[in-house]
């Protein structure tokens, strides 16, 4: 199963039969099985009929918008029967004080412990530069955070928000080449680092979404994450175990590695960083890459990916929801 990151611009995405076709200026880019394709992504100008959008929808196959420059502006699902014993008991976990509460703690726990061991990982793969200051920090929060009982939502929101500083400190050491990060930013991204960042978050927020949205959940309504207008804050509760162990460690391997270096990005007149058209498909490939490629570590005797992860964790979330019994996030180990 294929996902399509169609970026080409002025390209029309068409049916033909049971096949879909890519075509500019005559031309045929791309032509491939409908029933081989499991997400179609749009970047910018291009074009899609409406013959291809319904085939694509009759076969419940998610279809996401973007800005040319990779903003997720919006998604297109199929109506499917949803699962409403399961939305019922989203809406009562959702009232649980006790039972959200044990969420965002374990959450944030997964968050910063995959961090750590991330920064773990990488000094022992690479001893200069020192990050045992900044390790034996986060260390410590992580562990002042675990004998803290009953912490309200303002106070693991604090907690996180100390953490996630320590962490992208020391993930600015580990960055080989000078890209002048220094720390997370966003909205727009400053530099190259923050720019991969913010792409990398943004399609595992959309793969989230959808699979979220199709397991019959509803993807707006999140435990963490506070319900805001126009925000699927279910994925983005989902997004935070994934944070470190994927989309950093795969902005670690495409900098440090020199895949990508300063002159494949382009400053807009916004002032935000972003990645050229040809980098940006590169950027796709090695993102499916990544997270199709067999894990590792504890997950080392299943058949696992990232992307398998990403349903399996869907799934335990599905399950803790309808049982009314704690969440196991999934915890990064090398």
């Amino acid at each position: 199963m294929a996902f399509l990151y169609l970026t080409e611009q002025g390209a029309v995405l068409q049916k033909t039969g049971e096949r879909l076709l890519v075509l500019k200026d005559n031309q045929i880019l791309l032509d491939i099985p409908a029933g081989k394709v499991k997400g179609v992504l749009i970047f910018g100008n291009v074009q899609f009929t409406t013959q291809a959008l319904r085939l694509l929808l009759d076969q419940g196959v998610e279809f996401a918008l973007f800005t040319r420059r990779g903003r997720l502006l919006g998604q297109l699902t199929s109506p499917f029967p949803k699962n409403i014993e399961l939305r019922q008991a989203q809406y009562q976990r959702a009232a649980d004080q006790d039972w959200t509460q044990n969420f965002a703690r374990v959450v944030v726990a997964a968050k910063l412990g995959n961090s750590l061991e991330l920064a773990r990982e990488f000094a022992h793969n690479h001893p200069d530069p020192d990050l045992s200051q900044a390790i034996g920090a986060l260390a410590e929060r992580l562990a002042a955070m675990a004998q803290a009982s009953g912490l309200e939502l303002e106070e693991l929101l604090g907690q996180e928000g100390w953490g996630t500083r320590l962490y992208f400190q020391c993930l600015a050491k580990m960055v080989r080449h000078s890209f002048g990060f220094t720390g997370r930013k966003r909205r727009p991204a400053p530099d190259p680092i923050n720019a991969l960042l913010s792409l990398g978050y943004t399609l595992v927020y959309n793969e989230l979404s959808s699979l979220l949205d199709g397991l019959g959940f509803d993807p707006f309504l999140g435990f963490f994450h506070q319900p805001r207008f126009g925000h699927v804050t279910l994925a983005s509760d989902l997004l935070e175990e994934f944070r470190a162990p994927l989309v950093d460690r795969l902005t670690l391997y495409l900098v440090n590695n020199r895949i990508f270096q300063a002159g494949d990005f382009y400053q807009h007149t916004s002032g935000g960083m972003y990645l050229l058209d040809e980098p940006r498909k590169r950027y796709f490939l090695e993102y499916e890459r990544f997270v199709t490629r067999p894990l590792g570590g504890l997950l080392a005797t299943e058949t696992m990916d990232y992307r398998r992860l990403f349903r399996r964790q869907a799934e335990r979330l599905r399950q803790a929801v309808l049982a009314a019994q704690p969440y196991e996030p999934y915890k990064f180990s090398w």
